[in-house]
């Protein structure tokens, strides 16, 4: 262990627009990945609210992607390695809602995990659920390019002191926490379209007066990403393939091993942060196969 004189290095953006929906999450998102890369073609939106996005194709020639169900944290990793293979700068993921709480996100695979594995027990379940969505959280805070979440947030309505009725959003649809993996952090208010921040490492926003996201918020954040020294490429993200999932789990179910030993074998698998992991269970596996006859 030594430690080092702390620098300031360039970095990506990692920042999440929270708004109910009506809001103007997509559209400010875009403008601000525009400000942020300076050129349309430079930016990919993975769309998982029915092609949503393509209501502003007249802003200019983005890119997008229709991520339809299931939402499964794979099928989002997919999706982000797609759009950093194709070169993107920045890449949007509206919603990220749908990973947590979509048809085949992660609540929705805990609960029939729990169903068909653990006797209704939806806390054992998360065991094997948990590590995959951290996967997908550790994708995007990894990636080498821009990254810009857009997450719904529950609607409630309210009486405002002028005896008024409005609808304001009041908590994320997504894993507890969430906002606090990123760089920033964003609220659009429903009526005004303005934007405040609930989190700011940039202290660019913080404490500032609401205001409307546009190019030139993008810009402004660009120039904040830049300063300070080029920083050394981060690792590139691991995650079990389904194919490699289904394999070790066929591997498990025609093994020798009694119900203990054969959960606990799942539970190493759901957990693997690297191939090494898989590598050693899946050795383990093939000298406890049951004898063909």
């Amino acid at each position: 262990m030594e430690f080092v004189k702390a620098s300031r290095k360039k970095v990506k953006l990692r920042l999440n627009i929270s708004a109910p929906s009506g809001a103007g999450k997509t559209y400010s998102a875009l403008l601000m990945a525009k400000g942020l890369v300076g050129e349309w073609s430079k930016i990919g939106i993975i769309d998982t609210e029915n092609e949503s996005a393509s209501l502003y194709e007249h802003l200019g020639p983005f890119n997008s992607l229709s991520l339809t169900a299931p939402f499964t944290p794979e099928r989002y990793i997919e999706a982000i390695n797609a759009g950093i293979k194709a070169g993107f700068e920045c890449i949007i993921l509206d919603s990220s809602s749908h990973e947590w709480n979509g048809l085949g996100g992660c609540i929705d695979l805990n609960e029939k995990l729990a169903q068909s594995k653990y006797k209704g027990n939806t806390w054992s379940a998360w065991n094997e659920i948990t590590p995959r969505h951290d996967r997908f959280v550790q994708t995007v805070l990894q990636a080498p390019v821009h990254i810009i979440t857009c997450t719904r947030s529950k609607m409630e309505t309210v009486m405002t002191d002028d005896k008024k009725v409005k609808k304001v959003g009041m908590k994320d649809i997504q894993r507890e926490g969430w906002e606090y993996e990123l760089t920033v952090s964003l609220n659009i208010d429903r009526d005004t379209h303005t934007a405040i921040a609930s989190k700011d490492r940039t202290e660019l926003f913080e404490g500032k007066d609401p205001f409307v996201i546009t190019e030139k918020t993008g810009v402004m954040i660009k120039e904040w990403c830049e300063k300070g020294v080029e920083a050394p490429p981060p690792p590139a993200a691991w995650f079990l393939s389904p194919e490699s999932q289904a394999e070790l789990q066929g591997l498990i179910k025609s093994s020798t091993l009694d119900t203990k030993s054969a959960d606990a074998a799942a539970t190493v698998i759901a957990g693997a942060k690297d191939q090494g992991t898989i590598d050693k269970i899946k050795t383990r596996l093939l000298q406890v196969q049951t004898p063909s006859i």
